[in-house]
């Protein structure tokens, strides 16, 4: 398919959406699908379909995460010429209500035929239920205002379409602008005019890393090989975190089109999509993406006619932690058991079957598409010095309002907490943040006010890591929030090295004694030494990182593990 084709396509579909009257969107993305979304939608196509309304007035649009996950399932009503409403606790009957309340409804409802078939039936049985929902309106507790600070503080690059377009449709991404870069890319840029643009924006890795997106795609672009790969790594494990999972399920063909314009740069020719076992609906709808795609000749031989060619599939992870460090991923993808190696090489030079590879977290090539149709300079332009752009959290924990943010680098924790959030439940006191996972670390009240970013997270104890932010109060222990994060550090090590392998297991064994007030001020001594220990001379970031949590709340919660030593104990000792 030529551009021109793709160009027309785009305006075929932005022309029928401008025909309609009202469009009505559902998040059915897996947040709320667990809150009962599916029954929501079916609901909502139901009593759209049975209303007085042609193809042309009004459309029930199946959408992903709309952001306010507590808040699930929701409904957004967008009418011509009026603000858009949002509606949040949505069941059956409420969503009755709402198509009442805004779409023209049968009034002469034809008498029921005893004859009449089932889907008949159903429909005038719908119609009837709507005419009655519409004289027991009361939708004010459900209406959430979209100007309230968990919105408006948020900046939309990754998310700027999840929850406004079909996530099934590639007409509808074509709508709104999906594949423009690809197009630009493919016409009016060289590979190394690619890894520059990238490179001046300052996008760093998302998935935790930070390095320089923009120069591990040269490094690679750089290398001479017959074959070369580019893997999107979607094996998000952090416990709480679905940041990745709803970029993948909710905006699949932005995912696929960074990942084309990533191997245009490298001159990679085929790539794969790893994605976790746990995420049924992104497999799926990824590979629905790639379907549309190829037939549409956006990935395939002769890339929309051009003598670029690419090929994409989607291998699904079996749900180990480790494999989100990239040589583990390459083994997985490879088919062999998921354990890291030595580095260097990089994959850059020697990845995947030894060729030359880029692996990229979901969100990180999420943000390529806008970096290349609004420019390096506008992407460098949001963040602070070292760290630009935005950042995809999965806000979780005590808080008054939970779900998938996206805010600019340099929000200080404070905003999130407190704005975005709404504060902590019941009106209790803020404890600690816990960022980057298992692999980060916790953080208490004194540095609210610090700017969220690689650098300050990183001198704090903790890391960004790929985007998962737990907030407790202060009813919470730390050595067993602590101990919570080990205890999936130790279940997920490969085993390869001794230090993670054994060390991990030993520091929960002292956590264990410590909870059960076993342990002396020597015990928590030994705790320190062998976190260090683990921490230095484990072989990957898995056992590098997995003592932060112990260690970060050793650092600003000592109080809570001097509380927990039995003096008894530690006295005995002495004495002897």
């Amino acid at each position: 398919m030529s551009y021109e084709k793709l160009h027309s396509l785009a305006e075929q579909e932005r022309a029928r959406q401008k025909k309609l009257k009202k469009r009505v969107f559902c998040c059915t993305s897996t947040a709320c699908l667990s809150a009962g979304a599916a029954k929501t939608m079916s609901t909502l196509d139901e009593a759209v379909s049975a209303c007085q309304c042609d193809e042309n007035e009004v459309e029930a649009v199946s959408t992903g995460c709309m952001g306010l996950c507590s808040r699930g399932p929701l409904i957004r009503v967008e009418s011509q010429g009026e603000d858009p409403i949002l509606y949040g606790d949505v069941d059956a009957n409420t969503t009755v209500q709402i198509v009442a309340k805004h779409v023209p409804l049968v009034e002469n409802i034809e008498p029921l035929d005893v004859d009449a078939d089932e889907e008949a039936k159903k429909r005038i049985q719908t119609q009837e239920r709507l005419l009655q929902a519409k004289s027991e309106i009361n939708l004010d507790k459900h209406v959430i205002p979209l100007d309230d600070p968990f919105f408006i503080k948020q900046v939309k690059v990754v998310l700027s379409e999840v929850g406004q377009i079909d996530p099934e449709s590639i007409e509808d991404y074509l709508a709104h602008g999906g594949y423009t870069a690809l197009m630009h890319v493919l016409q009016n840029m060289t590979p190394e005019e690619v890894c520059e643009e990238i490179r001046r924006s300052g996008l760093r890795g998302r998935g935790g890393a930070g390095f320089p997106t923009g120069v591990k795609w040269n490094y690679a672009r750089m290398e001479e090989a017959d074959q070369k790969y580019v893997i999107v790594n979607g094996d998000e494990g952090d416990p709480g975190a679905y940041m990745d999972r709803t970029v993948m399920e909710d905006t699949p063909h932005r995912v696929l089109e960074g990942m084309i314009i990533a191997a245009y740069a490298i001159g990679a020719n085929f790539g794969y999509l790893y994605v976790r076992g746990e995420y049924p609906i992104a497999v799926q709808r990824l590979r629905r993406a790639i379907r549309y795609a190829r037939r549409r000749r956006i990935i395939g031989k002769s890339v929309l006619g051009t003598d670029f060619s690419f090929n994409a599939e989607v291998r699904i992870g079996a749900g180990a932690f480790v494999c989100g460090e990239e040589t583990a991923l390459i083994h997985s993808v490879e088919g062999k058991r998921g354990m890291p190696r030595i580095r260097p090489p990089y994959p850059s030079a020697s990845g995947l079957w030894g060729k030359p590879t880029i692996i990229n977290n979901v969100e990180t090539l999420a943000n390529v598409p806008t970096i290349i149709t609004k420019g390096a300079d506008w992407f460098a332009g949001i963040g602070t010095e070292k760290s630009k752009g935005t950042k995809v959290f999965a806000l979780a924990g005590q808080l008054n309002k939970t779900g998938l943010i996206e805010v600019p680098m340099g929000i200080t924790l404070g905003e999130i907490v407190f704005d975005i959030g709404d504060g902590i439940q019941e009106g209790r006191n803020f404890l600690a943040a816990q960022t980057g996972g298992p692999s980060g670390g916790c953080i208490p009240a004194n540095f609210l006010e610090t700017p969220v970013d690689y650098e300050n997270l990183t001198k704090l104890g903790s890391i960004m890591g790929s985007g998962g932010l737990v907030v407790v109060d202060d009813t919470t222990s730390m050595p067993s929030f602590a101990r919570f994060f080990m205890d999936f550090c130790v279940d997920e090590s490969c085993g390869k090295c001794m230090p993670c392998r054994v060390g991990t297991i030993q520091i929960r064994t002292l956590l264990d004694k410590l909870l059960q007030g076993e342990a002396t001020s020597s015990d928590v001594e030994k705790l320190e030494d062998l976190c260090a220990f683990v921490k230095t001379t484990s072989l990957c970031g898995l056992g590098q990182s997995a003592p932060n949590p112990v260690v970060s709340t050793l650092n600003y919660f000592r109080h809570e593990y001097a509380a927990l030593i039995s003096e008894e104990i530690s006295e005995g000792i002495e004495a002897e």
